[in-house]
């Protein structure tokens, strides 16, 4: 289902002429076409916190439908540009867009001769509210570069020129490029109210060669926020918003709209549309009888859900994309997320392929992108393991061959990397909780100092098998890193998810306390050295777990923390939207009148003076999530309290999230000296490195 953000972000300054070699992008592309490199032995010297942090080398790997070309996003310096490689002229990298003041943003193939981009950048969000991520199409060979969308406010009708301008205006953006032979591509555009709340989505097709637009939303009702889109690129359901409910709607033999369902968005929710074909097949996703989400078909005829699942993943909510073949529309197979990625392929070359795949990529998850390989013979397959971040290979069905084109992170080595393992353990009430864990590199002379790493959210899945920069950092330094997926937490069924709602500080908390506790007896961590850290939510319970459970952790990191509660429903200029603030906060977190005590009793700042551990804080200017006041207050409560052991920072020009290498190295700087102070020893601690400008520390 398509959805539409308002994240304005960059101005755009179109890089005029031709491109210099990119020399680093070349030597991505001429690593061994034989197949991926082994593992070496792990060199002596510890990873720098850049190469944890820094942006992938290349990202974005996708082929033509053709098969013939292939483009990715390459960064190189400080800017990252589109660059387009033809398989069968020795892979020469050619770069064909890019911007001198921002980033490219995303993009896709329209056909095989034309791609569009967007925009991205990482600045503020003072600096994005005047931006959005803007459209340009562009030739494969870097020529007949045209802007289609444009990226600054108030830019529309600056054109200089009595011509009318077809540009469309800021506010439409990219859905997606359906693979339908056409040079069309979908383009959503929000309408906000003078609260900036989300009115409703327009839906419209764009001629990316003749700048035509065509609605596609005649006779959508009022207060669509969602269009469901097929494999051809036609709508096919939509949902309305109404204070705290919603209601799916399906396109009926007339061509107008008809409610399907209706739900909640907190309670009851109505099922979520999945995929079509166009041609009958329609595929949601909704709860079973074991209380996860599962893979449905609807009956064309009577509308109806079947009885029988598609497919359900026992023990996960069902979460994933579907492949179709873009010229008959058939359903090939189902990608989707259990403990690791995996996939479900109904046609039986596919399977094959997918087969000879993973014998030759053993230990690793090996997701495999048809488009039309049925016809052209190749397929793109994406890489990767706990160990070693994404590679991107290309399969060619008829030779057989596996060809390495390049690798995100090619500086991580994947021997000094950390072994991530997913359990389930039992909670004090018999709760059944995941918890993933991240074993340093080589073999433990005894129990080890930990750091227990909370998610934020707190209502997503926070962990992932694969690759993890943050995990793999702490684990790097010789930190077994516990990540629990306490009650609250998405993924896992509704048990788990409903189990977490109103409880802030209190089960949610103690599920963290249990994962520890099961670590400890494993005999895999010293209870005496362990520290707690998180963002965002994981902040806030850095804090809380310092008040619930002195006694296990000796000090703690919180960063872009919540610590009150009632903030969260009172803060006008936060960017969470009302219907959140209004029904979800009251059902989900607490109801600021009838949990009044509760709200007080579970804020890090009413208790603040119990706290007597070492705290490390840091906070972004700009931040309109968790906005700064919520750690000015936690700062002077603290303060007030005589604690004396309390760093605090904040990154004046970051928002909800660090964008900025700098501000990476940084904190992560700051973490890496905390840690090794409280739980660490002297030989563990990273070189020193001073604060940044963009930093302001007290």
């Amino acid at each position: 289902m398509g959805r539409i953000h308002r994240s304005p972000r960059a101005t755009l300054t179109a890089v005029a002429g031709t491109f210099a070699a990119v020399t680093a992008i070349s030597t991505v592309l001429a690593l061994a076409a034989a197949g991926p490199a082994r593992a070496q032995a792990a060199p002596p010297a510890q990873p720098s916190i850049e190469d944890f942090f820094r942006d992938p080398q290349m990202r974005q790997v996708k082929l033509s439908p053709d098969g013939r070309f292939l483009a990715f996003v390459a960064n190189k310096g400080d800017s990252a540009m589109l660059v387009v490689a033809d398989i069968d002229s020795g892979m020469k990298p050619t770069p064909v867009a890019g911007f001198q003041d921002a980033d490219v943003g995303t993009y896709a193939w329209v056909g095989s001769e034309r791609l569009v981009y967007t925009s991205a950048q990482n600045q503020g969000d003072r600096w994005r509210t005047l931006h959005n991520s803007g459209l340009w199409a562009v030739k494969r060979d870097g020529t007949e570069r045209r802007q289609l969308i444009h990226a600054m406010y108030g830019a529309d009708g600056q054109t200089g020129s009595l011509v009318a301008s077809r540009i469309l205006p800021v506010e439409w953006q990219l859905l997606r490029a359906p693979d339908d032979g056409s040079n069309e591509v979908l383009v959503v555009s929000g309408r906000f109210d003078g609260r900036e709340q989300l009115a409703d989505v327009r839906l419209a097709r764009l001629d990316i060669t003749t700048q035509r637009r065509r609605n596609l939303d005649a006779d959508a009702p009022r207060e669509t926020k969602d269009w469901a889109i097929d494999v051809a690129g036609d709508p096919w359901g939509l949902v309305t918003f109404e204070g705290s409910n919603a209601s799916v709607h399906l396109k009926n033999p007339a061509g107008g709209w008809s409610v399907w369902k209706s739900g909640g968005l907190y309670e009851n929710a109505a099922p979520d549309l999945f995929a079509s074909d166009g041609r009958g097949l329609r595929l949601v996703v909704t709860r079973n009888a074991d209380r996860v989400d599962a893979l449905y078909r609807v009956d064309p005829k009577t509308l109806e859900i079947e009885a029988q699942p598609l497919i359900a993943t026992k023990g996960y909510d069902f979460d994933g994309d579907a492949a179709f073949d873009p010229e008959t529309r058939q359903l090939l197979g189902l990608h989707f997320e259990t403990d690791a990625p995996s996939a479900y392929w109904f046609e039986p070359r596919l399977k094959q392929w997918q087969a000879e795949v993973d014998k030759r990529l053993p230990g690793r998850a090996n997701r495999i992108d048809c488009g039309r390989c049925l016809r052209t013979g190749r397929l793109l397959v994406t890489s990767f393991s706990d160990q070693q971040p994404i590679q991107y290979l290309l399969f060619d069905t008829a030779k057989g061959s596996l060809t390495l084109l390049g690798s995100t992170r090619p500086w991580i080595q994947a021997a000094q990397m950390g072994q991530r393992d997913l359990s389930r353990i039992p909670a004090r009430d018999g709760l059944e909780i995941p918890v993933m864990v991240t074993q340093p590199a080589g073999k433990a002379a005894g129990p080890r100092p930990a750091v227990v790493l909370v998610h934020g959210g707190p209502y997503e899945r926070g962990t992932h098998w694969g690759w993890d920069n943050e995990a793999q950092f702490l684990a790097s330094r010789g930190y077994v890193v516990i990540e629990p997926e306490f009650r609250g937490s998405m993924g896992y069924g509704d048990k788990l998810f409903k189990a977490g709602w109103k409880q802030w500080g209190l089960a949610m908390q103690d599920d963290i306390s249990d994962a520890l506790k099961w670590a400890v007896k494993q005999g895999w961590v010293d209870p005496r050295r362990v520290c707690i850290a998180g963002a965002s939510y994981g902040g806030y319970a850095a804090l809380m777990g310092l008040i619930k459970d002195p006694g296990q952790y000796r000090c703690a990191v919180s960063w872009l923390g919540v610590t009150d509660i009632g903030l969260m429903a009172s803060d006008e200029w936060s960017d969470m939207s009302d219907a959140w603030r209004t029904y979800g906060v009251k059902a989900m977190v607490g109801d600021p009148v009838k949990d009044a005590e509760q709200i007080r009793q579970t804020s890090p700042v009413r208790r603040a003076a119990e706290i007597r551990q070492p705290v490390l804080l840091a906070y972004g200017g700009t931040d309109r999530r968790v906005p700064l006041k919520h750690g000015q207050e936690m700062r002077a409560a603290l303060e007030a309290a005589g604690h004396r052991q309390v760093q605090y920072v904040v990154y004046n020009d970051e928002g909800h999230g660090w964008r900025k290498l700098a501000t990476q190295v940084d904190f992560y700087g700051r973490m890496e000296r905390f840690l090794a102070e409280h739980i660490g020893t002297a030989s563990e601690r990273g070189p020193d490195a001073s604060p940044t400008a963009g930093a302001s520390a007290r």
